[in-house]
């Protein structure tokens, strides 16, 4: 494709003369976080899931632990001392 066609196929784009006149002087470029890679031990079943809709598995995975995160910290705190689980009731001994 030359220049000449790539030209005429921009002029005929809405998009790019909507582009064209927004005022980019004050634009900044944000880099995403970087991720951090570790290691992480996951029962067999639970990685087949997420590798089994294909490529893209680890940011699945991460999307998940985001929603758990995020989930929690809008829960309301618990008072100091209050287990975070109810406690396992006593076997009951024979009579």
């Amino acid at each position: 494709m030359t220049d000449a066609e790539i030209a005429a196929l921009m002029a005929d784009d809405p998009d790019w003369q909507e582009a064209q006149s927004i005022d980019w002087s004050k634009a900044e470029v944000v880099v995403p976080a970087n991720k951090v890679p570790i290691s992480i031990r996951l029962d067999p079943d639970v990685l087949d899931f997420f590798k089994a809709a294909g490529p893209g598995y680890q940011k699945r995975i991460n999307a998940v632990l985001r929603a758990y995160m995020r989930a929690q910290t809008s829960k309301p705190a618990r008072s100091a001392g209050t287990p975070a689980r109810a406690p396992k009731p006593k076997p009951k001994t024979g009579t």
